[in-house]
Protein backbone atom coordinates (compact mmCIF):
# COMPACT_ATOMS: atom_id res chain seq x y z
CA UNK A 1 0.00 0.00 0.00
CA UNK A 2 1.26 3.49 -0.81
CA UNK A 3 2.30 5.81 2.00
CA UNK A 4 3.48 9.39 2.29
CA UNK A 5 7.14 10.36 2.44
CA UNK A 6 8.25 13.25 4.69
CA UNK A 7 7.68 15.74 1.91
CA UNK A 8 4.19 14.46 1.08
CA UNK A 9 5.04 12.40 -2.04
CA UNK A 10 2.87 9.29 -2.10
CA UNK A 11 5.24 6.28 -2.32
CA UNK A 12 4.41 3.23 -4.40
CA UNK A 13 4.48 -0.33 -3.08
CA UNK A 14 8.11 -1.54 -2.49
CA UNK A 15 7.67 -4.20 -5.19
CA UNK A 16 6.73 -1.53 -7.75
CA UNK A 17 9.64 0.68 -6.72
CA UNK A 18 12.01 -2.32 -6.99
CA UNK A 19 10.80 -3.15 -10.49
CA UNK A 20 11.22 0.49 -11.50
CA UNK A 21 14.79 0.63 -10.17
CA UNK A 22 15.66 -2.64 -11.96
CA UNK A 23 14.20 -1.43 -15.27
CA UNK A 24 15.95 1.93 -15.15
CA UNK A 25 19.28 0.39 -14.07
CA UNK A 26 19.10 -2.14 -16.90
CA UNK A 27 18.20 0.53 -19.47
CA UNK A 28 21.27 2.54 -18.42
CA UNK A 29 23.62 -0.45 -18.43
CA UNK A 30 24.60 -0.08 -14.78
CA UNK A 31 25.61 -2.89 -12.42
CA UNK A 32 24.09 -3.06 -8.96
CA UNK A 33 27.47 -2.04 -7.50
CA UNK A 34 27.75 0.99 -9.84
CA UNK A 35 24.26 2.09 -8.85
CA UNK A 36 24.87 1.59 -5.14
CA UNK A 37 28.28 3.17 -4.62
CA UNK A 38 29.47 5.07 -2.73
CA UNK A 39 26.62 5.26 -0.19
CA UNK A 40 25.14 1.74 -0.43
CA UNK A 41 26.08 -1.83 -1.29
CA UNK A 42 25.20 -4.03 -4.25
CA UNK A 43 23.41 -6.37 -1.81
CA UNK A 44 21.13 -3.51 -0.68
CA UNK A 45 20.24 -2.71 -4.30
CA UNK A 46 19.53 -6.40 -4.94
CA UNK A 47 17.22 -6.58 -1.91
CA UNK A 48 15.50 -3.37 -2.99
CA UNK A 49 15.00 -4.56 -6.58
CA UNK A 50 13.35 -7.73 -5.31
CA UNK A 51 10.84 -5.67 -3.36
CA UNK A 52 11.89 -7.02 0.02
CA UNK A 53 12.74 -3.66 1.55
CA UNK A 54 11.06 -0.27 1.55
CA UNK A 55 13.71 2.30 0.60
CA UNK A 56 14.17 5.39 2.73
CA UNK A 57 13.81 8.86 1.25
CA UNK A 58 17.60 9.35 1.32
CA UNK A 59 18.16 6.02 -0.48
CA UNK A 60 15.59 6.92 -3.16
CA UNK A 61 17.21 10.32 -3.67
CA UNK A 62 20.62 8.70 -4.08
CA UNK A 63 19.30 6.12 -6.57
CA UNK A 64 17.29 8.75 -8.50
CA UNK A 65 20.42 10.88 -8.88
CA UNK A 66 22.46 7.92 -10.16
CA UNK A 67 19.68 6.91 -12.58
CA UNK A 68 19.14 10.47 -13.84
CA UNK A 69 15.46 10.73 -12.90
CA UNK A 70 13.54 12.82 -10.38
CA UNK A 71 12.91 11.55 -6.86
CA UNK A 72 9.11 11.69 -7.33
CA UNK A 73 9.27 9.78 -10.62
CA UNK A 74 11.29 6.99 -9.00
CA UNK A 75 9.04 6.90 -5.91
CA UNK A 76 5.69 7.00 -7.71
CA UNK A 77 6.28 6.22 -11.39
CA UNK A 78 4.96 9.62 -12.37
CA UNK A 79 7.12 11.84 -14.58
CA UNK A 80 8.05 15.01 -12.70
CA UNK A 81 6.22 17.22 -15.19
CA UNK A 82 2.95 15.26 -15.12
CA UNK A 83 1.17 17.26 -12.39
CA UNK A 84 2.32 20.55 -13.91
CA UNK A 85 1.09 19.47 -17.35
CA UNK A 86 -2.29 18.46 -15.91
CA UNK A 87 -2.65 21.78 -14.13
CA UNK A 88 -1.92 23.68 -17.35
CA UNK A 89 -4.52 21.63 -19.20
CA UNK A 90 -7.02 22.26 -16.41
CA UNK A 91 -6.46 26.00 -16.91
CA UNK A 92 -7.09 25.56 -20.64
CA UNK A 93 -10.29 23.61 -19.91
CA UNK A 94 -11.48 26.41 -17.61
CA UNK A 95 -10.86 28.89 -20.40
CA UNK A 96 -12.80 26.66 -22.81
CA UNK A 97 -15.76 26.62 -20.41
CA UNK A 98 -15.64 30.41 -20.03
CA UNK A 99 -15.67 31.09 -23.76
CA UNK A 100 -17.23 28.03 -25.40
CA UNK A 101 -19.55 25.05 -25.18
CA UNK A 102 -19.93 23.44 -21.72
CA UNK A 103 -20.34 20.00 -23.31
CA UNK A 104 -16.96 20.29 -25.09
CA UNK A 105 -15.31 21.53 -21.89
CA UNK A 106 -16.96 18.70 -19.93
CA UNK A 107 -15.33 16.10 -22.21
CA UNK A 108 -11.90 17.62 -21.50
CA UNK A 109 -12.52 17.72 -17.74
CA UNK A 110 -13.60 14.04 -17.78
CA UNK A 111 -10.38 13.06 -19.56
CA UNK A 112 -8.28 15.04 -17.10
CA UNK A 113 -10.10 13.49 -14.14
CA UNK A 114 -9.39 9.99 -15.49
CA UNK A 115 -5.70 10.83 -15.96
CA UNK A 116 -5.50 12.26 -12.46
CA UNK A 117 -7.05 9.08 -11.03
CA UNK A 118 -4.62 6.90 -12.97
CA UNK A 119 -1.65 8.80 -11.56
CA UNK A 120 -3.13 9.30 -8.05
CA UNK A 121 -3.04 13.10 -8.36
CA UNK A 122 -5.75 13.90 -5.83
CA UNK A 123 -5.76 17.72 -6.05
CA UNK A 124 -5.82 17.64 -9.86
CA UNK A 125 -8.63 15.05 -9.80
CA UNK A 126 -10.64 17.33 -7.49
CA UNK A 127 -10.01 20.34 -9.76
CA UNK A 128 -11.13 18.37 -12.83
CA UNK A 129 -14.33 17.20 -11.12
CA UNK A 130 -15.03 20.74 -9.92
CA UNK A 131 -14.73 21.99 -13.51
CA UNK A 132 -16.94 19.15 -14.73
CA UNK A 133 -19.56 20.07 -12.14
CA UNK A 134 -19.57 23.68 -13.37
CA UNK A 135 -20.03 22.43 -16.96
CA UNK A 136 -22.98 20.29 -15.89
CA UNK A 137 -24.56 23.27 -14.10
CA UNK A 138 -24.45 25.27 -17.33
CA UNK A 139 -25.94 22.47 -19.41
CA UNK A 140 -28.66 21.86 -16.80
CA UNK A 141 -27.62 18.33 -15.73
CA UNK A 142 -28.19 19.17 -12.09
CA UNK A 143 -28.15 15.69 -10.52
CA UNK A 144 -24.83 14.84 -12.18
CA UNK A 145 -23.47 18.25 -11.17
CA UNK A 146 -24.38 17.62 -7.52
CA UNK A 147 -22.66 14.24 -7.69
CA UNK A 148 -19.48 15.84 -9.06
CA UNK A 149 -19.36 18.48 -6.34
CA UNK A 150 -20.05 15.87 -3.64
CA UNK A 151 -17.18 13.76 -5.02
CA UNK A 152 -14.84 16.76 -4.73
CA UNK A 153 -15.89 17.23 -1.10
CA UNK A 154 -15.08 13.56 -0.40
CA UNK A 155 -11.69 13.79 -2.11
CA UNK A 156 -10.77 16.86 -0.08
CA UNK A 157 -12.33 15.66 3.18
CA UNK A 158 -8.96 15.78 4.97
CA UNK A 159 -8.06 19.20 3.57
CA UNK A 160 -8.83 22.58 5.21
CA UNK A 161 -12.45 23.67 4.77
CA UNK A 162 -11.67 26.70 2.51
CA UNK A 163 -10.42 24.26 -0.15
CA UNK A 164 -13.81 22.53 -0.14
CA UNK A 165 -15.84 25.76 -0.32
CA UNK A 166 -16.00 25.97 -4.18
CA UNK A 167 -17.50 22.46 -4.26
CA UNK A 168 -19.97 23.28 -1.48
CA UNK A 169 -20.98 26.45 -3.33
CA UNK A 170 -21.44 24.38 -6.51
CA UNK A 171 -23.64 21.85 -4.74
CA UNK A 172 -25.71 24.64 -3.16
CA UNK A 173 -26.15 26.24 -6.60
CA UNK A 174 -27.32 22.93 -8.06
CA UNK A 175 -29.93 22.63 -5.28
CA UNK A 176 -30.97 26.24 -5.91
CA UNK A 177 -31.48 25.58 -9.63
CA UNK A 178 -33.44 22.44 -8.83
CA UNK A 179 -35.73 24.57 -6.65
CA UNK A 180 -34.52 23.37 -3.23
CA UNK A 181 -33.96 26.87 -1.90
CA UNK A 182 -34.05 26.06 1.79
CA UNK A 183 -31.47 23.29 1.47
CA UNK A 184 -29.25 25.57 -0.61
CA UNK A 185 -29.35 28.12 2.22
CA UNK A 186 -28.66 25.40 4.78
CA UNK A 187 -25.50 24.26 2.97
CA UNK A 188 -24.14 27.78 2.66
CA UNK A 189 -25.03 28.89 6.18
CA UNK A 190 -23.64 25.82 7.93
CA UNK A 191 -20.39 26.19 6.00
CA UNK A 192 -20.17 29.87 6.99
CA UNK A 193 -20.73 28.96 10.63
CA UNK A 194 -18.10 26.22 10.46
CA UNK A 195 -15.58 28.59 8.87
CA UNK A 196 -16.20 31.26 11.48
CA UNK A 197 -16.23 28.82 14.41
CA UNK A 198 -12.91 27.32 13.32
CA UNK A 199 -11.26 30.70 12.84
CA UNK A 200 -10.65 29.99 9.15
CA UNK A 201 -11.41 33.53 7.99
CA UNK A 202 -10.38 32.97 4.39
CA UNK A 203 -11.57 36.07 2.42
CA UNK A 204 -11.99 34.20 -0.88
CA UNK A 205 -14.03 31.41 0.70
CA UNK A 206 -16.20 33.82 2.69
CA UNK A 207 -16.84 36.05 -0.34
CA UNK A 208 -17.83 33.02 -2.42
CA UNK A 209 -20.28 31.82 0.23
CA UNK A 210 -21.86 35.21 1.02
CA UNK A 211 -22.31 35.97 -2.69
CA UNK A 212 -23.80 32.54 -3.37
CA UNK A 213 -26.31 32.94 -0.52
CA UNK A 214 -27.87 36.10 -2.00
CA UNK A 215 -29.89 34.30 -4.71
CA UNK A 216 -31.62 31.71 -2.48
CA UNK A 217 -32.26 34.37 0.18
CA UNK A 218 -33.93 36.62 -2.40
CA UNK A 219 -36.02 33.81 -3.87
CA UNK A 220 -37.20 32.85 -0.38
CA UNK A 221 -38.16 36.44 0.41
CA UNK A 222 -35.42 36.82 3.04
CA UNK A 223 -34.47 40.26 1.74
CA UNK A 224 -32.96 41.51 4.99
CA UNK A 225 -30.65 38.53 5.20
CA UNK A 226 -29.71 38.93 1.52
CA UNK A 227 -28.87 42.59 2.14
CA UNK A 228 -26.66 41.64 5.09
CA UNK A 229 -24.84 39.04 2.96
CA UNK A 230 -24.30 41.71 0.29
CA UNK A 231 -22.87 44.15 2.85
CA UNK A 232 -20.46 41.53 4.16
CA UNK A 233 -19.42 40.61 0.62
CA UNK A 234 -18.69 44.26 -0.19
CA UNK A 235 -16.60 44.54 2.99
CA UNK A 236 -14.59 41.44 2.04
CA UNK A 237 -14.00 42.42 -1.61
CA UNK A 238 -10.89 44.64 -1.01
CA UNK A 239 -9.14 41.61 0.55
CA UNK A 240 -9.80 39.36 -2.49
CA UNK A 241 -7.46 39.28 -5.48
CA UNK A 242 -9.47 37.01 -7.81
CA UNK A 243 -11.30 39.35 -10.25
CA UNK A 244 -13.86 36.67 -11.14
CA UNK A 245 -14.92 36.44 -7.49
CA UNK A 246 -15.20 40.22 -7.25
CA UNK A 247 -17.24 40.40 -10.46
CA UNK A 248 -19.60 37.72 -9.18
CA UNK A 249 -19.97 39.68 -5.94
CA UNK A 250 -20.96 42.85 -7.84
CA UNK A 251 -23.58 40.87 -9.78
CA UNK A 252 -25.01 39.38 -6.57
CA UNK A 253 -25.07 42.74 -4.77
CA UNK A 254 -26.97 44.26 -7.70
CA UNK A 255 -29.87 41.94 -7.01
CA UNK A 256 -30.28 43.25 -3.46
CA UNK A 257 -30.09 46.84 -4.73
CA UNK A 258 -32.85 46.13 -7.25
CA UNK A 259 -35.08 44.78 -4.48
CA UNK A 260 -34.52 48.00 -2.51
CA UNK A 261 -35.50 50.12 -5.52
CA UNK A 262 -31.94 51.45 -5.94
CA UNK A 263 -31.86 50.70 -9.66
CA UNK A 264 -29.20 53.28 -10.57
CA UNK A 265 -26.81 51.77 -8.02
CA UNK A 266 -27.71 48.27 -9.22
CA UNK A 267 -26.93 49.26 -12.81
CA UNK A 268 -23.57 50.70 -11.69
CA UNK A 269 -22.76 47.45 -9.86
CA UNK A 270 -23.64 45.43 -12.96
CA UNK A 271 -21.45 47.70 -15.09
CA UNK A 272 -18.48 46.89 -12.83
CA UNK A 273 -19.21 43.18 -13.14
CA UNK A 274 -19.53 43.41 -16.92
CA UNK A 275 -16.22 45.22 -17.25
CA UNK A 276 -14.44 42.49 -15.28
CA UNK A 277 -16.16 39.66 -17.15
CA UNK A 278 -15.27 41.19 -20.52
CA UNK A 279 -11.64 41.44 -19.46
CA UNK A 280 -11.70 37.82 -18.23
CA UNK A 281 -13.68 36.68 -21.32
CA UNK A 282 -16.23 34.78 -19.23
CA UNK A 283 -19.18 34.76 -21.62
CA UNK A 284 -21.73 32.98 -19.43
CA UNK A 285 -21.32 35.45 -16.58
CA UNK A 286 -21.36 38.37 -19.03
CA UNK A 287 -24.68 37.03 -20.33
CA UNK A 288 -25.97 36.93 -16.75
CA UNK A 289 -25.17 40.65 -16.46
CA UNK A 290 -27.25 41.41 -19.57
CA UNK A 291 -29.98 39.23 -18.08
CA UNK A 292 -30.01 41.20 -14.84
CA UNK A 293 -29.81 44.56 -16.62
CA UNK A 294 -32.90 43.47 -18.54
CA UNK A 295 -34.60 42.93 -15.20
CA UNK A 296 -33.49 46.39 -14.02
CA UNK A 297 -34.99 48.00 -17.15
CA UNK A 298 -38.21 46.05 -16.63
CA UNK A 299 -38.43 47.28 -13.04
CA UNK A 300 -37.97 50.86 -14.27
CA UNK A 301 -40.72 50.43 -16.87
CA UNK A 302 -38.30 50.53 -19.84
CA UNK A 303 -39.76 47.43 -21.50
CA UNK A 304 -38.06 48.05 -24.85
CA UNK A 305 -34.66 48.24 -23.16
CA UNK A 306 -35.51 45.17 -21.07
CA UNK A 307 -36.43 43.16 -24.16
CA UNK A 308 -33.17 44.15 -25.89
CA UNK A 309 -30.99 43.13 -22.90
CA UNK A 310 -32.85 39.84 -22.37
CA UNK A 311 -32.61 38.91 -26.05
CA UNK A 312 -28.87 39.60 -25.91
CA UNK A 313 -28.54 37.41 -22.83
CA UNK A 314 -30.59 34.62 -24.39
CA UNK A 315 -28.57 34.66 -27.63
CA UNK A 316 -25.26 34.61 -25.73
CA UNK A 317 -26.34 31.71 -23.53
CA UNK A 318 -27.83 29.78 -26.44
CA UNK A 319 -24.59 30.16 -28.42
CA UNK A 320 -22.76 28.64 -25.45
CA UNK A 321 -25.40 25.89 -25.22
CA UNK A 322 -26.00 26.81 -21.58
CA UNK A 323 -29.42 25.17 -21.78
CA UNK A 324 -30.94 25.77 -18.36
CA UNK A 325 -29.90 29.42 -18.15
CA UNK A 326 -31.20 30.01 -21.70
CA UNK A 327 -34.59 28.61 -20.69
CA UNK A 328 -34.72 30.74 -17.54
CA UNK A 329 -34.01 33.90 -19.54
CA UNK A 330 -36.78 32.94 -21.96
CA UNK A 331 -39.27 32.94 -19.08
CA UNK A 332 -38.28 36.48 -18.10
CA UNK A 333 -38.25 37.58 -21.75
CA UNK A 334 -41.79 36.18 -22.12
CA UNK A 335 -42.91 38.32 -19.16
CA UNK A 336 -41.58 41.46 -20.87
CA UNK A 337 -43.17 40.46 -24.20
CA UNK A 338 -46.56 39.96 -22.52
CA UNK A 339 -46.31 43.36 -20.87
CA UNK A 340 -45.50 44.86 -24.29
CA UNK A 341 -48.69 43.37 -25.77
CA UNK A 342 -46.94 40.47 -27.55
CA UNK A 343 -48.88 37.71 -25.81
CA UNK A 344 -48.73 35.22 -28.69
CA UNK A 345 -44.94 35.52 -28.96
CA UNK A 346 -44.65 35.12 -25.18
CA UNK A 347 -46.83 32.01 -25.22
CA UNK A 348 -44.79 30.53 -28.08
CA UNK A 349 -41.66 30.93 -25.94
CA UNK A 350 -43.18 29.43 -22.82
CA UNK A 351 -45.08 26.35 -23.97
CA UNK A 352 -42.05 24.32 -25.21
CA UNK A 353 -40.40 24.88 -21.81
CA UNK A 354 -43.28 23.09 -20.06
CA UNK A 355 -44.50 20.59 -22.67
CA UNK A 356 -43.04 19.18 -25.87
CA UNK A 357 -45.80 17.35 -27.73
CA UNK A 358 -46.96 14.71 -25.27
CA UNK A 359 -43.65 14.79 -23.39
CA UNK A 360 -42.80 17.02 -20.40
CA UNK A 361 -40.85 20.16 -21.23
CA UNK A 362 -37.34 21.06 -20.12
CA UNK A 363 -38.37 23.01 -16.98
CA UNK A 364 -40.08 21.31 -14.06
CA UNK A 365 -39.99 20.29 -10.43
CA UNK A 366 -36.50 18.76 -10.65
CA UNK A 367 -34.99 21.35 -12.98
CA UNK A 368 -35.59 25.08 -12.70
CA UNK A 369 -38.66 24.77 -10.46
CA UNK A 370 -38.91 28.50 -9.68
CA UNK A 371 -38.80 29.47 -13.36
CA UNK A 372 -41.16 26.61 -14.26
CA UNK A 373 -43.59 28.12 -11.74
CA UNK A 374 -42.99 31.52 -13.32
CA UNK A 375 -43.78 30.10 -16.77
CA UNK A 376 -47.08 28.63 -15.55
CA UNK A 377 -47.93 31.96 -13.86
CA UNK A 378 -47.37 33.84 -17.13
CA UNK A 379 -49.44 31.36 -19.13
CA UNK A 380 -52.18 31.79 -16.52
CA UNK A 381 -52.08 35.57 -16.95
CA UNK A 382 -52.22 35.24 -20.75
CA UNK A 383 -55.15 32.81 -20.51
CA UNK A 384 -56.97 35.12 -18.09
CA UNK A 385 -56.44 38.13 -20.37
CA UNK A 386 -58.17 36.29 -23.21
CA UNK A 387 -61.02 35.16 -20.95
CA UNK A 388 -60.07 31.49 -20.55
CA UNK A 389 -60.47 31.25 -16.76
CA UNK A 390 -60.34 27.43 -16.64
CA UNK A 391 -56.93 27.36 -18.31
CA UNK A 392 -55.73 30.25 -16.16
CA UNK A 393 -56.72 28.44 -12.96
CA UNK A 394 -55.00 25.26 -14.16
CA UNK A 395 -51.74 27.13 -14.76
CA UNK A 396 -51.95 29.02 -11.45
CA UNK A 397 -52.44 25.73 -9.55
CA UNK A 398 -49.49 24.13 -11.39
CA UNK A 399 -47.36 27.15 -10.49
CA UNK A 400 -48.51 26.98 -6.86
CA UNK A 401 -47.44 23.34 -6.57
CA UNK A 402 -43.96 24.11 -7.96
CA UNK A 403 -43.39 27.21 -5.84
CA UNK A 404 -44.64 25.68 -2.59
CA UNK A 405 -42.11 22.90 -3.03
CA UNK A 406 -39.30 25.41 -3.56
CA UNK A 407 -40.27 27.83 -0.72
CA UNK A 408 -40.09 30.84 -3.08
CA UNK A 409 -42.02 33.07 -0.68
CA UNK A 410 -42.34 36.28 -2.70
CA UNK A 411 -43.44 34.50 -5.87
CA UNK A 412 -45.84 32.34 -3.85
CA UNK A 413 -47.52 35.35 -2.27
CA UNK A 414 -48.00 37.02 -5.66
CA UNK A 415 -49.37 33.82 -7.17
CA UNK A 416 -51.83 33.30 -4.30
CA UNK A 417 -53.12 36.84 -4.89
CA UNK A 418 -53.66 36.09 -8.60
CA UNK A 419 -55.38 32.80 -7.87
CA UNK A 420 -57.51 34.37 -5.11
CA UNK A 421 -58.62 37.18 -7.42
CA UNK A 422 -59.57 34.67 -10.12
CA UNK A 423 -61.55 32.50 -7.71
CA UNK A 424 -63.33 35.56 -6.27
CA UNK A 425 -64.32 36.80 -9.73
CA UNK A 426 -65.78 33.37 -10.55
CA UNK A 427 -67.87 33.35 -7.37
CA UNK A 428 -65.83 30.89 -5.24
CA UNK A 429 -65.39 33.13 -2.22
CA UNK A 430 -64.31 30.50 0.33
CA UNK A 431 -61.68 29.08 -2.05
CA UNK A 432 -60.49 32.63 -2.76
CA UNK A 433 -60.10 33.31 0.98
CA UNK A 434 -58.05 30.12 1.36
CA UNK A 435 -55.75 31.26 -1.44
CA UNK A 436 -55.32 34.70 0.13
CA UNK A 437 -54.57 33.16 3.54
CA UNK A 438 -51.94 30.93 2.00
CA UNK A 439 -50.30 33.95 0.40
CA UNK A 440 -50.40 35.96 3.62
CA UNK A 441 -48.77 33.08 5.46
CA UNK A 442 -45.81 33.20 3.10
CA UNK A 443 -45.51 36.98 3.44
CA UNK A 444 -45.54 37.04 7.27
CA UNK A 445 -42.24 38.26 8.80
CA UNK A 446 -40.13 38.08 5.61
CA UNK A 447 -36.83 36.33 6.15
CA UNK A 448 -37.74 34.75 9.47
CA UNK A 449 -40.42 32.15 8.79
CA UNK A 450 -38.34 29.58 6.88
CA UNK A 451 -34.77 30.06 8.11
CA UNK A 452 -33.00 29.55 11.41
CA UNK A 453 -30.62 32.05 13.00
CA UNK A 454 -28.37 33.91 10.60
CA UNK A 455 -24.77 32.63 10.41
CA UNK A 456 -22.23 34.31 12.66
CA UNK A 457 -20.54 37.40 11.23
CA UNK A 458 -16.77 36.97 10.80
CA UNK A 459 -14.33 39.50 12.27
CA UNK A 460 -13.70 41.92 9.42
Amino acid sequence: MAENSPEGVRLDDPVEIGRRVLRLRTERGLTQRQLAEPAYTAAYVSTLESGRVRPSESALRHLAGRLGVGYEELATGRPAHLATDLRLRLTDARRALATGDPEDAAAVFRTLAEEAVAHELLEEQAAALLGLGDCLLESGELTDARDCFAAVERLLADQPLPLRVPAIRGRATAHLLTGELRYSCYLLETTLDELNASGLHDPDALLLLYTASIAPYMDMGAHARAAQAAELALALAPRVSDPALVAHMHRGVARTLIAEGRTAEADASLAKAQELYRHLQIRTELAHCHWMRGYVHAQDGDLEGAESELRTARDMLASKRAALFTEQVEVELADVLRRRGKAEEAEALLRPLLTSGEEPGTLGAERGAVHAGGAHRLLGLIAEERGDTDSAEEHYCAALSLLERSSAAGDLADLCRLLGDLLRRTGRIEAALDAYRTGLGHRAAPGTTTLGPAPAIPPM
